[in-house]
């Protein structure tokens, strides 16, 4: 079962964060936190419009919400709001086990298909998309 949820590919993922850390002066900041597992994590954008300039994150999660994070940090700069809101909502979608459609640059997030069958650990998955929009509310 863990071997399911572990798969060597999200594994892999934990390895490869970027921008990590906190920008000066950003244009919005957002906290998320995981109360079940005490994933957290902190984001910092700055906008250039309604597209992201520059990002940085400070991610203290488990390898799911680590995951999750590494492949939004590898593909957020130069991304639209529309479709940093798109990719979290079609992670939500899949999580729940609806089809999901995700924008190209977020295409690697159907590595995280099999945490749908884990409930419990859904929100940790999502902290990062979930702060980035709030960041990116915040910069507006």
């Amino acid at each position: 079962m863990i071997d399911e949820l572990y798969s060597r590919e999200i594994l892999k993922r934990t390895t490869q964060l970027m921008h990590v850390g906190r920008l000066e002066a950003p244009d919005g900041t957002a906290e998320r936190a995981s109360k079940l597992c005490g994933s957290h994590i902190v984001v910092d954008v700055k906008m250039d419009g309604d597209v992201v300039a520059d990002f940085a994150h400070d991610v203290e999660a488990c390898a799911l919400g680590q995951a999750s994070a590494a492949i939004l940090s590898q593909h957020v700069i130069g991304a639209t709001t529309a479709e940093i809101t798109a990719a979290r909502d079609a992670l939500k979608a899949m999580l729940k086990g609806e089809d999901a459609t995700f924008p190209d640059r977020f295409a690697d997030l159907v590595i995280l298909k099999s945490v749908k069958d884990f409930p419990a650990r859904h929100t940790s998955t999502q902290l990062a998309f979930e702060a980035t929009v709030a960041a990116i509310e915040k910069a507006a």
